[in-house]
């Protein structure tokens, strides 16, 4: 049968094209199918491609060795022919000249064409060609000009290679004196073609010249070495000496060539030092200020790769300030410390370098890569020298001078003048004050003949109110989070190395740079007039701040104006101003499992920090700086109002109807995230391991990477959340007045309410006692909370019983009272006796001593503040009437519990601040400023801590502040006085007899032979109030500090001042309001309001008599029913319990009595006015305590 219609009975031929497999168990088999015929052409094409190549590759080589073969050839036959020209005086000792122009050039290009430095033979060639060169011309004296200029210039760049081939030599070098005469020749001869091939001269002289002072050099070859140094001296200075078109080409290769040699920098060989000594004689160093200054402007540090080390810019700094040192004799340091040029050159330099690398780390953590930087004797000198008054005081000298300067002009010369200043503030932390004394006064009376016409403080602050930045932020707060935002490190207009290898395709447009680099100026001009003018705020008084001394009023209106917003927005707006770290991160997800990748990472997260484009600037260093400027004026705004009610406010930019509970939220917040952060530091600490890595535990090594990686991308996701949820937060802990301050208690009790809650599970003290009751070693616990306290050893029993209780003095606690026949008073603690045993325990503490040491003293406006000495009076009276060794167990012990006492006390006024619960103690100032400002967890708690200023001082002793004040007004030569930099501290040794002691102590190293000069005199006050405000008082206030932040944390202190504190305390200063008591009053028994609405007539008669009494008297009795004598911060609504009267019968001689456990006033039905009036006032001022009940 046939299977088509072709007749044909053959079976046709399966063509099956798409490489499928004809049915489920055949094979594609590797010659049939389209897949495997199109791999077979491809294998084919690769191949005869490879062949293509193969064949290429073989016609190259073959092209090169048959032309590198004819150059020998060619090369030989030249040589045969310029040796067969100079064979006569080949190897005679003195070299003879040609015997015309034509013959020496016709010879040097001869020996141009072949000469090369794989030949060592042509090394003898050059050699005598140079020699008959160098006698020929001055013998027909030849001029550089025509064909012979580029024809040195290549004999130039041949000899050059010559001399690093023979510096690389360890063998003895033949002709090398010769070779370096024939480069100081060539370089004379064409001056101008060797400054433009600067590079490759510099380069190979410095070369030469590292290893001629190598450290490693033998003994004897010392001659040697002195007499190479003789010769290559000239040679260097060569082209520095004639002035053409392109010197500053040569002195800024001979800048970055020779002033980052190492040996040249050291101090350890007259020899180095004699030639560095000439040198530095030999070169005009404003001509290398101004080559280095133009390029590292323009181009930045990091174009320079002799500049890539910190050790490298070390060197360079230090030798570049030598060389204009040595120009003024070691003297004169304001003749070159104002020139603009060296002001630039020095400002990069020093902003490039580590802090602290020549003072020294400050503490362990800074030391982490500073110890590889070796900064030796001579380097430290010339760096140190930047520090001097002279230079820095004549900085202004020559600003402002000229009338016909521009505007650009001047605000050109303040940015660089500002860049200066906040390098050296910057490297130089512990002589910052020093630094911003001399900037503020100006040079010395014996060299300031010309003088200045602007002190720098209003220099700076007119520089910056020139300033966009200034402006800008001035008009709108929100307008600053663009002028914070990071931008990509920049060096005067340079985009860093880093950024471009980060993004090679796509660079900034020109414009956006230049902008970006002049905010960069204007913000750090700001920064140095906000440095400085905190610096003249510690040492002014009111009386000069508010005389406009400084600046005058109004100027500093709009300084607030500017501080405010710029404080808002680097709080409220911290997430927004950091999100381009925040991309950074969230981009770094694709490294997970690229370890190079995530290195790379995490070296981006180490970059130098760059706000506002400055390069160093960090969001924590402009928070402490704007928001300690701020307190400082605010503060004086708080003791004599300048500036409108409403000025420091902002609650515009909040929504206050929820703001309360949004803060009380973000508390919560940030209490999670600390947990959360200390269980990663845990995982941290666990998973550190520094052993090498074995074969086979690649992955779990890259497993352990990747865990600490997302661990530390959770806590920095968790930082930016906590700025992004927690903003009303960080403004009321460090700028709160910017919110009211009825607000702020408001928040202050939530924050309380919510600890109780979390401690207790409710505020109620009964509900705390239940769930003790229900646990096993309840009696335990009740009798820790609970003691028995001796009336007039209130402070004694309780520090005694509740001591080791620590932060559980939180918790309620029971008292009882006993007499002197240790019998219990009368009365149930229902939070009464409480509030008694604490104002008790206060008056006792803080009350003076006959015979022993106070722990608190009193100024003369009677406001306490700790003993500053009563840590030394007791080791006093341990060393000599007891006979205590200084080292003993016993001596420390002692110490220690007088510190104890402190912290004690301490968790005892916050547990009345805990409780709700006013004391009459009134505190100084100055001591009050320090809760707020001393052990701070916040952005910046360092910059933000307590600042000793003149005004304090006052609050302390009024006799020392008028002697500084006086010290500081002097119009005279102050050393007339016979001050030094140090201080006497007076120590009670006998407190009976009140004898005392003198102890003198320094207030800096070799302070007793430092004179105090009209100079330093405010470094010498700032010293002594640090000293007496802060260092002399130091243990007693850090353990009072302490036990208050057991009780009170620090961040919740800190959204009040001074003064608020006080009211914190004690209650409002204010008279008490007997209405608004009369309105928050309670009735009981007979007195109840009837339906009537009409009081008792014995409670009318109450109201009468209150009405009628003094402020003394009605705090008096308002102490007697509440233990306290002020009202409440937020009036007598938020007392609890209430103000409660209840009658106690008719008898009309019966005395009132309290329950001051529930604020109950026990008042008898009296029917007469005076009566009222005379049993009342006996039962307050009896003294007496609840037995009266």
């Amino acid at each position: 049968m046939f299977t088509s219609f072709t007749g044909n009975t053959r079976r046709p031929r399966q063509v099956n094209l798409s490489g499928r497999k004809t049915h489920a168990f055949g094979s594609t088999g590797s010659g049939s199918g389209s897949q495997a015929t199109l791999d077979r052409a491809q294998q084919d094409r690769a191949q005869r491609q490879r062949e293509r190549e193969t064949q290429k590759a073989a016609r190259t080589i073959q092209r090169v060795w048959r032309g590198h073969r004819s150059r020998d050839q060619v090369g030989g036959l030249l040589r045969q022919e310029w040796d067969a020209a100079d064979s006569p005086t080949a190897g005679s000792p003195e070299p003879t000249p040609y015997s015309s122009e034509e013959e020496a050039l016709s010879q040097l290009q001869r020996l141009l064409r072949f000469a090369s430095t794989r030949h060592e033979d042509d090394f003898a060639r050059v050699r005598v060609f140079c020699r008959r060169q160098v006698e020929t011309v001055r013998a027909l004296g030849i001029e550089a000009g025509g064909a012979w200029p580029p024809a040195y210039l290549e004999l130039q760049r041949i000899v050059l290679r010559i001399l690093d081939r023979q510096t690389n030599k360890k063998s003895p070098r033949d002709g090398f004196g010769d070779f370096l005469g024939t480069t100081r020749f060539l370089a004379e001869q064409i001056p101008a073609l060797t400054a433009q091939n600067g590079s490759q001269y510099f380069h190979t002289l410095a070369h030469a010249l590292s290893a001629m002072i190598a450290p490693n050099e033998e003994p004897t070859d010392s001659t040697e070495a002195a007499t190479n140094l003789e010769a290559i001296l000239p040679v260097i200075v060569a082209p520095l000496k004639t002035v053409t078109g392109y010197t500053l080409n040569a002195y800024e290769a001979f800048g970055f060539e020779f002033l980052t040699i190492r040996m040249l920098g050291a101090d350890t060989t007259p020899l180095i030092t004699k030639f560095r000594d000439s040198l530095a004689n030999a070169i005009n160093y404003k001509l290398l200020a101004s080559a280095l200054a133009t390029c590292l402007k323009e181009n930045g540090l990091q174009s320079r790769p002799e500049l890539a080390d910190v050790d490298s810019r070390i060197h360079f700094l230090g030798l570049f300030i030598y060389f204009h040192r040595y120009a003024h004799n070691f003297r004169s340091s304001e003749a070159y410390a104002v020139h603009k040029d060296f002001v630039t050159v020095v400002s990069l330099l020093v902003n490039s370098l580590p802090t602290n690398t020549i003072e020294g780390s400050a503490s362990d953590e800074e030391k982490s890569g500073l110890e590889e930087v070796a900064v030796n004797d001579f380097l430290r000198e010339q760096i140190l020298s930047l520090v001097n008054q002279e230079g820095i005081g004549n900085l202004l000298a020559e600003s402002s001078q000229s009338p016909e300067a521009s505007e650009d002009e001047k605000v050109e010369e303040a940015r660089q003048l500002a860049n200066y200043a906040l390098a050296l503030l910057r490297f130089f932390p512990r002589r910052g004050d020093e630094i911003r004394m001399w900037l503020y006064i100006g040079p010395s009376n014996a060299q300031s003949g010309k003088g200045r016409k602007l002190p720098a403080i209003k220099y700076f602050w007119q520089a910056s109110q020139r300033s966009s930045v200034f402006s800008t932020i001035t008009r709108d707060s929100r307008a600053a989070v663009d002028l914070l935002r990071p931008k990509a490190a920049q060096s005067n207009g340079a985009a860093s190395s880093a950024s471009l290898s980060a993004n090679p395709f796509w660079q900034a447009p020109r414009q956006e740079v230049d902008l970006a680099a002049v905010r960069a100026d204007e913000w750090r001009v700001v920064l140095v007039f906000l440095e400085l003018y905190t610096f003249v705020l510690k040492v002014t008084d009111d009386e000069e701040f508010f005389s406009g001394g400084s600046l005058p009023l109004a100027d500093v209106k709009d300084l607030t104006t500017f501080l405010k917003n710029l404080g808002f927005t680097l709080y409220f707006n911290a997430s927004d101003i950091n999100e381009s770290d925040e991309r950074d991160t969230a981009s770094s997800g694709i490294s997970f499992f690229n370890p190079q990748a995530a290195e790379a990472q995490q070296q981006k997260q180490d970059a130098e920090p760059s706000l506002g484009g400055v390069a160093g600037l960090t969001l924590d260093y402009v928070k402490g700086l704007v928001t300690g400027l701020v307190r400082m004026v605010y503060e004086r705004d708080s003791r004599r109002k300048f500036l409108p009610d409403d000025h420091w406010l902002m609650t515009s930019r909040f929504d206050m109807i929820g703001f309360i509970p949004a803060v009380v939220e973000e508390e919560e917040s940030r209490h999670k995230i600390q947990e959360e952060d200390m269980e990663d530091i845990e995982n941290d600490e666990d998973d550190f391991d520094d052993t090498p890595q074995l074969i086979g535990t690649g992955r779990t090594q890259q497993q352990r990477r990747l865990e600490r990686l997302q661990r530390q991308q959770r806590k920095a996701s968790r930082r930016r959340y906590l700025q992004a949820v927690a903003p009303r937060l960080e403004i009321l802990q460090n700028m709160p007045f910017f919110i009211p301050f009825t607000t702020r208690v408001q928040i202050f009790r939530e924050f309380v309410t919510l600890d109780m809650t979390k401690r207790r599970g409710s505020s109620d003290p009964e509900s705390w006692r239940l769930r003790i009751m229900q646990r096993p070693d309840a009696p335990h616990q009740f009798d820790k909370h609970a003691a028995r306290v001796r009336r007039g050893a209130e402070f004694d029993d309780a520090f005694a019983q509740f001591y080791d209780l620590g932060e559980g003095l939180k918790e309620p606690i029971q008292i009882t009272f006993v007499d002197q026949f240790d019998q219990a008073e009368a009365g149930i603690d229902g939070g009464g006796v409480t509030k008694e045993f604490l104002t008790s325990v206060t008056s006792t503490a803080f009350a003076p001593t006959e015979d022993g040491i106070d722990m608190f003293i009193a100024n003369s406006q009677h406001l306490l503040y700790p003993n500053p000495s009563a840590v030394e009076e007791l080791k006093e009276v341990l060393r000599s009437k007891i006979g205590l060794p200084e080292g003993s167990t016993e001596f420390r012990q002692q110490v220690s519990e007088s510190l104890q006492r402190y912290e004690f006390l301490g968790r005892i006024i916050g547990k009345c601040m805990y409780e709700g619960i006013l004391v009459d103690v009134n505190f100084a100032p100055f001591f009050l400023r320090k809760w707020a400002l001393t052990g701070g967890t916040g952005s910046a708690p360092n910059e933000t801590g307590y600042r000793p200023t003149l005004n304090d001082i006052r609050d302390l002793d009024e006799e020392l502040y008028q002697g500084l004040h006086k010290l500081k007004t002097y119009d005279g030569d102050v050393e007339d006085f016979g001050l030094n930099f140090t201080i006497t501290d007076t120590v009670v040794t006998d407190h009976a007899t009140k004898k005392t002691k003198a102890v003198t102590k320094e207030l800096r190293p070799d302070g007793a032979n430092t004179p105090v000069t009209n100079q330093n005199r405010l470094v010498y006050i700032s010293y002594v109030a640090r000293h007496r405000l802060q260092n002399q008082p130091f243990l007693q206030t850090a353990a009072f500090l302490r036990g208050l932040s057991a009780m009170i944390q620090p961040s919740w202190l800190s959204m009040f001042n001074a003064p608020e504190l006080q009211t914190l305390v004690g209650g409002t200063s204010s008279s008490i309001d007997v209405d608004d008591l009369r309105r928050n009053t309670l009735y009981g028994g007979t007195y109840v309001i009837g339906d009537d609405g009409l009081e008792h007539p014995t409670v009318q008669l109450f109201w009468k008599t209150m009405k009628a009494l003094g402020d003394r008297e009605r705090r008096a009795v308002l102490k007697f029913v509440t233990s306290t004598p002020r009202a409440p911060l937020l009036g007598f609504r938020t007392l609890n319990p209430r103000f409660s009267i209840r009658d106690a019968g008719s008898d009309q001689e019966r005395l009132p009595s309290t329950s001051t456990c529930v604020n109950l006033l026990k008042l008898p039905m009296y029917r007469d006015e005076g009566v009222l009036r005379e049993k009342l006032l006996y039962s307050v001022f009896s003294g007496a305590g609840f037995d009266l009940s």
